[in-house]
């Protein structure tokens, strides 16, 4: 299967979540590397900040506000983007949400939350996208999930469940899009200091910071790999995990999270 991967030349990328964390780190990174960027996020005056602190790097960053769980807001928000000189070539969706959650105290207003922003905040994006770059034979869609999504983990059964979700989807997506000359990319990132994660409270092995992140994510945007994953030390070991019978998994896992 051939893979489809595009540069500035094809036009210009378009992130999600692009005001803070690895949404604003790696906007800030493609537009180091010669990308035109059209940044998206809920909060307008920050995008405006944003594109103005870039701009007084050289770079161009353009602000398109948009709530990627409003369907026909976003519709709108890809219509505007691509009406204002340039297709999207590239598109980075950074969505997610994260509620703890204990099956002890189960909340299922936590798993809708997370599902209406991390699973269909992505699919609200894609929508409007797909078929134009279908049209044109040619786009790259890079959707970012996380290493969570590989084994189900303590507290995280709505997060890790909506991030495997968007592994199965990117999967599936990448059969029927790339023989028509889209490429389809899953970012899977461990723990990244931003200001998300800065609400846990429990140990986050193997972090990095956001800036480290971006120059791993857009290397990978560059390459031909399917998923993009990282730090390693992460990835193998929740891979691993995932492929002991369940009754070490679970031993193991319990007791390396004190749920033993």
């Amino acid at each position: 299967m051939k893979t489809t991967r595009t540069s500035p030349s094809d036009g210009l990328a378009w992130v999600t979540g692009a005001s803070s964390g690895i949404g604003r780190a790696v906007a800030l990174e493609l537009a180091r590397r010669g990308w035109r960027v059209a940044v998206t996020a809920r909060r307008a005056d920050e995008l405006v900040r944003f594109s103005i602190e870039a701009a007084t790097q050289g770079l161009t960053l353009i602000p398109f506000p948009g709530d990627v769980t409003d369907r026909e807001g976003l519709a709108k928000v890809v219509a505007e983007i691509e009406a204002s000189g340039q297709t999207i070539a590239l598109a980075f969706l950074n969505v997610g949400t994260f509620f703890p959650d204990d099956a002890g105290e189960w909340a299922g207003d936590a798993f809708r939350q997370t599902y209406e922003v991390n699973l269909f905040g992505t699919l609200n994006s894609l929508e409007p996208l797909l078929p134009r770059m279908i049209a044109r034979g040619k786009g790259q869609v890079a959707i970012v999930s996380s290493v969570a999504g590989y084994v189900g983990l303590p507290r995280a059964a709505a997060y890790g469940s909506s991030k495997a979700a968007l592994i199965s989807m990117c999967e599936s997506l990448r059969f029927g899009l790339e023989p028509l000359g889209v490429g389809v990319q899953v970012i899977c990132p461990g723990f990244v200091h931003t200001p998300l994660t800065a609400k846990n409270d429990f140990p986050m092995p193997f972090v990095i910071e956001a800036d480290d992140a971006a120059r791993r994510i857009c290397d990978g945007l560059a390459s031909e790999r399917f998923e993009v994953a990282f730090p390693r030390r992460m990835v193998w070991l929740l891979k691993t995990l995932r492929l002991l019978p369940y009754s070490w998994f679970f031993k193991l896992v319990g007791k390396g999270t004190g749920r033993g």
